[in-house]
């Protein structure tokens, strides 16, 4: 479980830089760079926990996750021009932060009493993508997951995975599995470049 909690942090904090980046590059202020950092690294997270009532969500209850991410907009913010050169270190943070979200996101459903299929697999994904859509939303962009990278459909086969298996596992090696999984489709579609077909006029 410890390694597990070490990929939330690394998840985090990748999540939260994506979200002070595209603050940035929208020009928007000090105030308007951590909202998003923050929305983006806890807003899947409180999707999930409006869903299947748990309120008030998690995150306001411990600030852990939004404490990480001011300090990492913050050093986003003085340090832009540099960020860029560990773009594949953030790739790579991004991809362990979808898998571990969505492991999260699974157990945390099935915890408070999910047994429906559809509804684990759509609070494991929440909790993977929704802070990334509602970045994109915030500043007007066509949700990423929408429109480029195997990024939602990872999500949604480790999901399923863990829904499938978690009856017949023990509770960690069931979150290990989906994780693992997650995370090796995000590497191999960015490594080939993989995307899912789209129509051209």
């Amino acid at each position: 479980m410890f390694l597990l909690s070490s990929f939330e942090v690394i998840g985090t904090i990748a999540f939260a830089i994506s979200g002070a980046l595209v603050g940035i590059e929208k020009k928007l202020d000090l105030f308007g760079i951590i909202f998003l950092s923050i929305t983006t690294a806890v807003g899947g997270g409180i999707y999930r926990d409006i869903i299947i009532g748990r309120t008030p969500p998690i995150a306001f209850v411990n600030p852990t996750s939004s404490i990480i991410s001011i300090i990492t907009a913050l050093i986003v913010f003085a340090c832009n021009e540099k960020v860029g050169r560990f773009q594949k270190v953030i790739t790579i943070s991004d991809a362990l932060g979808l898998g571990v979200f969505t492991a999260i996101g699974c157990r945390t459903a099935v915890l408070h009493g999910a047994n429906n299929g559809f509804l684990v697999i759509a609070m494991g994904l929440g909790t993977g993508v929704g802070g990334g859509i509602l970045r994109d939303v915030f500043v007007k962009n066509i949700p990423f997951i929408l429109k480029k990278d195997i990024y939602a459909v990872a999500s949604i086969i480790g999901a399923l995975c863990y829904y499938h298996i978690h009856s017949y596992l023990p509770d960690i090696l069931s979150l290990y599995i989906c994780f693992a999984i997650i995370f090796i489709i995000r590497i191999i579609s960015i490594k080939y470049k993989l995307n899912l077909p789209v129509r051209k006029n």
